[in-house]
């Protein structure tokens, strides 16, 4: 890996009870844990990733997954019920948006996850970073202009590859998630990799420019 980006993992309910210290030790720099899933789920890790991660001094951050279905705000409200408040040094909030299925309303997919990016945000006082995947997102997202959501740091996934791939209205990857299939001390069968396009300096700055 590069002297210029950090490893991380993110995690949910499928890695069970993660040991976070052994993690920690093996190089792991910053995590994301899932919060909840559409309108009414709560990851029943979270609470215990969310603890762990912060006493191992791992740089922690919580996701939601977003439902294509399900009301945009109350999304965002479960999301920060399972949240509570961030810390002053915890990475921005996430929204994974990566699949569509059902019917949303008139509204177009992109109008709906602004509603969810806007009350997120609001709350939080916290730009959100957005999870997607290429091909997701140049599918469903339609907007106008194309740069509606450039302002929004991007965590992009895609696997075997030298680099991912940028959805429309990005020029460049904030977080890739480079693996599904990861192998990391501390936790039992695939973890999620990720990588941070920068230094842990340029990741705290990331932190604090998140910040209103």
């Amino acid at each position: 890996m590069s002297n210029n980006t950090i490893a991380g993992i993110d995690v949910s309910h499928f890695q069970g009870s993660v040991n976070w210290p052994a993690v920690k030790a093996a190089g792991t720099n910053f995590a994301f844990a899932k919060a909840s899933d559409g309108n009414t789920y709560t990851d029943p890790q979270f609470a215990n990733n969310w603890r762990g991660m912060q006493a191992a001094g791992i740089l922690r951050g919580a996701y939601h997954f977003y439902e294509s279905k399900d009301d945009p705000q109350t999304q965002a409200q479960q999301f920060l019920k399972v949240l509570g408040q961030l810390g002053s040094n915890d990475l921005p909030p996430v929204v994974d948006i990566e699949s569509s299925t059902g019917s949303f309303g008139t509204q177009s997919l992109a109008n709906n996850l602004q509603i969810w990016l806007d009350t997120v945000e609001q709350s939080l006082q916290r730009t959100p970073i957005i999870y997607t995947n290429c091909g997701f997102w140049n599918a469903n997202v339609l907007t106008n202009p194309t740069t509606q959501f450039s302002r929004y740091p991007l965590w992009i996934a895609q696997y075997g590859v030298t680099q991912p791939k940028i959805p429309n209205g990005w020029s460049r990857w904030t977080f890739w998630q480079s693996s599904e299939s990861g192998s990391v001390a501390g936790i039992t069968g695939a973890v999620d990799t990720d990588i941070f396009a920068g230094t842990m300096a340029d990741l705290q700055a990331l932190i604090a420019a998140s910040r209103h």
